[in-house]
């Protein structure tokens, strides 16, 4: 019998790259979205509906109710924005909704898994040269973190009173083809292979300004995220209550990323980077050092990272120039070589 799952923000970044793995595992696909229908090919096994899930109330429950499904993976988030109505949403569909989700799934008959996508800034500034594991104690510096925060303890708590079999998944910065335009690599990634803005002189660099590149972050691609989901989805997997960092492991200097993108997009670029005061009102600059440890994940998920971070970037890169969506197979790059975790 076919397993499904639902995928709360399934035309996201992030969900659609989910949704088109568990495709490929043989789950059949219910994907939620605000925005509603499924931009990629048609799919028998995957269906889309429309629902903005933080203002949804009742009709939620009732869609849940109805579908039933094996699995829930909720993959909606707000991207950063520096406005009070940004972080509004933020708790909205954070923290309030994940209350809603938590006693929605208690509520259905049989035993459907939760799999809570979290994200590395729950955790806050690392200490320079180590690598953070599950049992950090949280310290938030963003709204982003601290609602994120909110929705993996409404997650645990319901999964350690055996209310819900849920975990959580703690993801670092994900990149890959298809990245947002709102994102760094996403903005870069624009910026390089979009038209310039005046025509360039033989030999003259184009101007690239972005704010000081200062900081170490761990980076994973997209591709990867996804395949740690459908794992954790294993009903032979005993995860419940578990904290599991999704990450590289491996804290890379933000500039060289940049600059990786420069050199594989061949185009003369200028970086320069700006003077900033300080971070924005979302605290997008809180963390100066991450580095996740990710041997949770290897032990209880056979995963590990499978994707190079030069693989991922050319493959944005590629993603960009052509204009194909995340999850498109056009925007995989064909130098790269992909296994899922625990094949290659």
């Amino acid at each position: 019998m076919t397993r499904r799952v639902m995928v709360l923000g399934g035309t996201g970044f992030l969900g659609w790259h989910v949704c088109s793995t568990f495709r490929a595992a043989g789950y059949g696909v219910v994907c939620v979205s605000r925005r509603g229908g499924w931009p990629g090919p048609a799919d028998s096994g995957l269906s889309a509906l429309r629902l903005d899930l933080d203002t949804a109330g009742d009709e939620f429950d009732r869609l849940l109710a109805a579908t039933a499904p094996d699995v829930v993976v909720n993959a909606a988030g707000v991207v950063w924005r520096s406005t009070r109505a940004a972080e509004n949403r933020m708790w909205a569909l954070h923290a309030h909704f994940v209350d809603q989700l938590v006693s929605a799934v208690a509520a259905l008959p049989g035993t459907t898994r939760l799999i809570q996508l979290g994200s590395a800034h729950e955790y806050g500034p690392s200490t320079p040269g180590t690598s953070t594991t599950e049992d950090e104690s949280p310290s938030p510096r963003s709204v982003y973190g601290s609602t994120k925060l909110a929705g993996t303890r409404a997650v645990l708590r319901a999964a350690r009173a055996r209310e819900i079999q849920a975990m959580v998944l703690r993801v670092a910065n994900v990149i890959g083809p298809g990245a947002p335009r709102a994102s760094l690599v996403g903005a870069v990634a624009h910026r390089l292979t979009g038209p310039s803005e005046a025509p360039e002189r033989e030999g003259e660099p184009v101007e690239l300004s972005l704010a000081p590149l200062r900081d170490w972050r761990d980076f994973v691609d997209v591709r990867d995220v996804s395949a740690a989901v459908v794992a954790a989805a294993d009903p032979a997997r005993d995860v419940t209550g578990h904290i599991i960092n999704i990450a590289r492991g491996e804290a890379v200097p933000v500039r060289r990323l940049v600059e990786t993108l420069i050199s594989l997009s061949e185009r003369p670029v200028r970086l320069v980077e700006q003077q900033s005061p300080g971070p924005d009102r979302t605290g997008r600059a809180d963390l100066g050092w991450q580095q996740l440890d990710v041997s949770r994940a290897q032990r209880l998920l056979a995963w590990r990272p499978a994707v190079s971070l030069e693989a991922s970037l050319a493959d944005l890169l590629e993603s960009t120039r052509e204009g194909v969506p995340a999850g498109s197979p056009r925007g995989v790059n064909r130098r790269t070589s992909y296994f899922p975790p625990g094949r290659a």
